[in-house]
């Protein structure tokens, strides 16, 4: 099951990271059209003033709905490679966020879960308390 553990984290880093260049592309798109149109709308259409900056602010919900999704699951990526148990209940909960998003999160969201949720992974992840030294003479 480490394996799989290991194949989900490099997963879980991919789609982070796509994620972060996802919105890095929206934060250019949106930035981009609401300046077009600030700036045409000077010229020629008053309500363009109007509109530019609701398309800015519609661009940055989107991105910052993007990087809220895709930070994590690069951090859990990361946190899995490592066997960290945050990372665990971390990739539990954004496996259940990727079920809707069909095909591909869906397939990822199963498999995720499948992984974090078997008894060998638990005790991959279970943190092992320290031992204290034992007294001389005890």
């Amino acid at each position: 099951m480490e394996s799989h553990v290991k194949i989900l984290a490099v997963l879980q880093i991919v789609c982070g990271a796509l994620g972060l260049l996802a919105a890095a592309v929206i934060f250019l798109v949106f930035g981009g059209a609401a300046s077009i149109v600030g700036t045409a709308g000077v010229a020629q259409d008053p309500d363009a003033l109007i509109a530019a900056p609701i398309i800015g602010i519609v661009g940055t919900v989107i991105m910052a709905l993007v990087l809220v999704l895709s930070v994590p699951a690069l951090a859990a990526g990361i946190g899995l490679l490592n066997f960290r148990p945050w990372a665990r209940i971390l990739t539990i909960i954004i496996s259940v966020l990727n079920l809707p998003n069909i095909p591909i999160g869906t397939a990822l969201g199963a498999y995720g879960l499948w992984v974090m949720l078997s008894a060998e992974t638990e005790r991959l992840f279970r943190v092992q308390a320290p031992q204290a030294p034992a007294r001389p003479g005890a």
